[in-house]
């Protein structure tokens, strides 16, 4: 390396600072080793202030390519030894037993056997060897169960095999498998998640409808996502919504319900958890059959933005749920057992009502009410307003919410454009 102009403190400085030029030319780690050597002979380096050492030491990692650590390295060798000199190790490390041609061939094994067990594999090798004169497999023959499965990890069997297994469930234990039975009581809810639709791979708003069991009572309440951060505020909301006190909530066996921090709230609430069961297809029929005909219905299937759902959610509140409740028949069961003992529901018209008008008819029915909720405060949302007036109500509240929406995404458009 020709650096012979540069022989003072001084000169250093100028050649870090950019003013002074250096032709390179350090090639190998040897030339390297005697070119520092020679440096901090040069500028006599043990008789330095701690400032010009400093200088010194970040001229040789420059110039070197190492790094201030080894630099400090070879810095402390010199003081020892009165030299930099490079150690070349002892050891050569442990001789390979088992070459990558042997890897190879437990790849073109595992292919045509579809990757048997470590013993079964071992055992074709051995096979291949005494019983069909194959002279490859002679090391693989010899080698131990375990160390079979370190070739099988190593970079290069995975790089020509790569092996994938299916996904595989986990049995949660959070939650009870088992039909809620209400027993003719209020407060047993049934809940699911409806999804309005993606685009272009971005996930849209979500809905969660919640439905009692007994009273048809329904809530729907929507949010941005599924995840922690918003489905406990959006449950808090939902649970607050009923008129009653909740004893029940059960829902089919999405990770949105199934985890310990909905465990959590509605432990706190003491409010029993239960989730579908195996091969019971309408154990959440209910719920499900409200998706459609409720949520479905006034919302549709349409592409809906998630930064929307605040919007979506006032309208439910103050529009939708309320129009459900009040003022929305439904049918409700008769349940009729035969001679043979057969359950047989039916539908009679003179049992179709509102779920508030069903609320009432249950026996003590105040009984289950929330504390802070009476059926004064709740005749007047029922009978202030007639069933056409809180449709057409819910229907404008709608197309302005739809045309807002529609405009909102108009202009955003309009301004990426």
């Amino acid at each position: 390396m020709n650096d012979e102009e540069i022989r003072t403190i001084g000169q250093v400085r100028q050649f870090l600072e950019g003013t002074s030029e250096v032709d390179f030319s350090i090639e190998t780690k040897t030339e390297r080793y005697k070119w520092i050597e020679q440096t901090l002979i040069r500028f006599e380096y043990l008789r330095l202030c701690k400032a010009e050492k400093s200088l010194t030491l970040s001229f040789l990692v420059k110039v070197s390519g190492y790094s201030r650590i080894q630099i400090k390295r070879f810095v402390r060798q010199y003081f020892e030894t009165g030299e930099v000199r490079r150690k070349v190790p002892k050891n050569r490390g442990f001789k390979r037993k088992y070459t990558k041609t042997d890897i190879r061939l437990l790849v073109e094994t595992d292919d045509l056997h579809g990757t048997l067990s470590g013993p079964a594999t071992k055992k074709l090798c051995e096979r291949a060897v005494l019983i069909f004169g194959d002279e490859r497999y002679l090391r693989l023959a010899d080698i131990s169960v375990s160390h079979l499965y370190n070739l099988r990890k190593s970079a290069l069997y995975r790089k020509q095999r790569l092996h994938f297994t299916k996904t595989r469930s986990k049995a949660s234990v959070i939650g009870v498998r088992r039909k809620p039975r209400p027993n003719g009581r209020p407060g047993f809810i049934r809940v699911d998640t409806v999804h309005q639709g993606d685009l272009d791979g971005i996930k849209g708003v979500y809905h969660i409808n919640a439905v009692d069991e007994v009273t048809q009572f329904e809530i729907v309440c929507s949010t941005e996502g599924i995840s922690e951060n918003f489905m406990i505020p959006v449950l808090e909301e939902l649970l607050a919504a009923f008129p009653f006190s909740i004893r029940g909530f059960h829902s089919d066996n999405g990770s949105e319900f199934i985890n310990r921090n909905v465990a959590g709230l509605l432990n706190k609430l003491l409010i029993d958890l239960t989730k579908s069961r195996a091969r019971h297809s309408n154990d959440n029929a209910l719920a499900e059959s409200k998706n459609a005909s409720v949520v479905r219905k006034h919302l549709g299937f349409v592409h809906i933005p998630q930064k929307y759902a605040p919007q979506i959610n006032r309208f439910l509140r103050d529009n939708l749920n309320p129009y459900v409740n009040f003022h929305r028949p439904c049918f409700f069961p008769k349940t009729v057992i035969d001679d043979k003992g057969k359950i047989t529901k039916r539908y009679p018209f003179d049992m179709m009502m509102t779920p508030y008008e069903k609320l009432k008819s249950i026996p003590d029915a105040e009984s289950f009410l929330k504390p802070t909720v009476s059926f004064h405060d709740l005749d007047k949302l029922a009978y202030n307003t007639s069933d056409n007036q809180a449709a057409k109500h819910l229907n404008d509240a709608r197309n302005l919410l739809f045309n807002n929406i529609n405009e909102q995404e108009c202009s955003a458009l309009k301004r990426y454009r």
